[in-house]
């Protein structure tokens, strides 16, 4: 086998997926050690070194990159061995999919995924269950939804999870507000109001933390709404600021709305959406062509959308 195994190419595409040793070692259910010692073996075999430094976390390398599909279909073809008879009669299943996610992502992905689903499945159906303030573990623990899509650090040890794609925080503003006249800074942050979103009402979080912790400042926020698209249309008609993911600026028309955005001068995190499951669907066959499906779509959307980490000409410092 030229010094691999099929374990090994799992471990290959599941790395290359999650772009990280301790998101690839937590899906797997390994330790951060072992995971690092099946990519330095993977970097051994293939001369390369699979992931790289970029910034304040890892990438997968060209080469990575660009084997990733064809690992994929290694991985599933070996799975669908033992598949073969339930996804034959996939055309004629008419599974129900129920999904929590956030109207961001319904919105982003929705339509996009039943396109996709159908054309295998063209009877199945999805169902996005609206959120709500429990944990969102419970829900996959008590088989209520059968896939959680968001960014919650709040999931118990037992749930799968797998990363789908990263947000960078923009500040979205009126055109021809007077935080534009001049490059943005950190001190000309802090001189106007805030809207933040949660749907818990928690009204601070990574962009306080730095301003704080970094700059001695702390920004005035003096709405918090659940939802960005509460307030997204209101926007042009005010000078307070709005900070919202890169991925509500690719769904919104700017200029018909009157609206600008920039980057924020600040080191902050980025935003980490994951697909989660409950331990007892890992091995459907049905529900991980659903996984599968779902991963590739969000892929395709969201890495075109953010290519070179750019979002309309901006990028995040």
């Amino acid at each position: 086998m030229r010094g691999y195994d099929l374990d090994l190419l799992r471990y290959l595409q599941v790395l290359i997926e999650e772009e990280s040793v301790s998101a690839a070692a937590r899906r797997l259910r390994v330790s951060e050690p072992a995971m690092s010692r099946h990519l330095a073996k993977l970097r051994t075999v293939f001369s390369d070194p699979i992931l790289v430094q970029s910034g304040r976390r890892m990438t997968a390398s060209s080469f990575a990159a660009g084997i990733l599909d064809r690992v994929q279909e290694v991985v599933r073809a070996a799975d669908s061995l033992i598949e073969t008879q339930v996804m034959a009669d996939l055309a004629n299943m008419e599974p129900i999919f129920t999904i929590r996610a956030n109207d961001l992502i319904v919105a982003a992905l929705g339509l996009p995924l039943l396109r996709a689903l159908r054309r295998e499945c063209p009877k199945c159906e999805i169902v996005f269950a609206p959120e709500v303030d429990d944990p969102a573990s419970d829900p996959l623990r008590h088989d209520s939804i059968d896939l959680y899509i968001g960014a919650t650090d709040s999931m118990k040890p037992e749930i799968r999870r797998q990363t789908l794609f990263r947000h960078q925080m923009y500040g979205l503003v009126r055109k021809g507000h007077p935080i534009l006249a001049e490059p943005v800074t950190p001190q000309s942050m802090v001189l106007y109001d805030y809207i933040s979103v949660s749907r818990r009402g928690r009204a601070r979080g990574p962009i306080d933390w730095a301003l704080r912790d970094h700059y001695g400042l702390t920004r005035r926020i003096v709405m918090v709404v659940p939802n960005y698209h509460a307030m997204v249309e209101s926007m042009k008609d005010t000078d307070l600021i709005l900070a919202v993911p890169d991925m509500v600026l690719q769904h919104i028309s700017m200029d018909a709305l009157g609206l600008a955005a920039f980057a924020f001068p600040l080191s902050l995190p980025y935003i980490e959406a994951f697909q989660a499951w409950h331990p007892r669907r890992d091995t459907d066959p049905v529900h991980r062509w659903m996984r599968e499906t779902l991963f590739r779509v969000s892929r395709g959307i969201f890495t075109s959308e953010s290519s070179g980490g750019r979002v309309n000409g901006l990028s995040p410092s």
